[in-house]
C-alpha cells in the first residue's frame, strides 16, 4: 500500500471517529443496531479494501448513511460498499433484502435458489411445481434463478429469471468487474431474482422508498419490471 494510500484511508478513519459523523450515524440507526458496531463494521470495510478510502468522503459518507436509515451493516453478507472510479457505491446483498422484507410484518417465510442443468425443475402459469436436486451427481451449470415468499394468508408470489436475464442485469452494474458479481455470482442471482420479486412484496414505505434509491445509484437504469404476478394458494411448504 502506497503512502498516498495509507494517508487516504488514515483521513477517513478518521471522519469516521469524529463526533459530527458518529452524531449523525447515531440520529439515523434505527433502535435494533448499536452504533459502534455499525461504525466498527464500517471501518473493517475501508480496511480491508483501500480503494474505498480513494473515494470521494462525500459519496462514502453517504453510503454509510444510507445503510444506517436501512439499518444494516456493510458487513459484505447483507450490504457491499463497491468503489466505483472515485464514487463509492452501495449494493444491499439477497440476505439484506431479505431482513428488510420481513421487517414489514407480512411475510413469514423467503426462499430463493439456483436451478442447474440437472435438476428436476418445473414451472406452470408462474408456479413452481418441482424442484428436486439429485446431491449424487453433479448438478451442473446453473441455468436459472427463482424466488418466493409466503404471505400470512398462506398465499405465494413468486419470481423466475432465466441467467441470461441476470447477465444483462449485471452488465448494467457498476460493481460488474468486482465482488460480489465476480465472486458470487450465484448469490447474487438469487439477489437479483429476489429484488424483482420484492417489488410486489409489502414493506415499510420508508424502507422501500430509500431501498429504490440506493438501487439506482447501483445501476445505470431502473430494475426491469414485469406484471404483477399472480398470488398462489399453497399449503405446501
Amino acid at each position: 500500500m502506497s503512502e498516498i494510500v495509507k494517508s487516504k484511508a488514515t483521513a477517513v478513519r478518521q471522519l469516521l471517529s469524529s463526533d459530527a459523523i458518529q452524531t449523525q450515524i447515531s440520529k439515523a440507526l434505527p433502535a435494533i443496531c448499536k452504533p459502534e458496531r455499525f461504525m466498527r463494521i464500517a471501518v473493517t470495510a475501508i480496511t480491508k479494501n483501500p480503494k474505498l478510502a480513494e473515494c470521494s468522503q462525500e459519496s462514502l459518507m453517504g453510503c454509510l448513511l444510507d445503510l444506517a436509515q436501512l439499518g444494516i451493516e456493510a458487513d459484505g453478507r447483507r450490504a457491499h460498499l463497491i468503489p466505483y472510479k472515485d464514487t463509492c457505491t452501495l449494493i444491499i446483498d439477497y440476505k439484506g433484502l431479505v431482513e428488510l422484507v420481513k421487517r414489514g410484518g407480512e411475510v413469514v417465510m423467503i426462499h430463493a435458489d439456483k436451478v442447474c442443468k440437472n435438476d428436476d425443475f418445473k414451472v406452470d402459469m408462474g408456479e413452481i411445481k418441482k424442484h428436486e436436486i439429485d446431491y449424487s451427481r453433479p448438478r451442473g451449470e446453473a441455468y436459472a434463478y427463482y424466488a418466493y415468499a409466503k404471505m400470512k394468508d398462506g398465499s405465494l408470489q413468486t419470481e423466475v429469471m432465466t441467467r441470461e436475464e441476470v447477465e444483462k442485469i449485471k452488465n448494467a452494474s457498476r460493481g460488474k468487474t468486482q465482488a460480489p458479481w465476480t465472486q458470487h455470482f450465484d448469490e447474487m442471482g438469487k439477489k437479483t431474482v429476489f429484488r424483482r420479486l420484492s417489488k410486489w412484496l409489502p414493506m415499510l414505505p420508508e424502507v422501500a422508498q430509500k431501498v429504490d434509491e440506493v438501487e439506482k445509484m447501483e445501476f445505470d437504469f431502473e430494475m426491469p419490471k414485469k406484471e404483477a404476478p399472480q398470488s398462489v394458494e399453497s399449503d405446501i411448504l
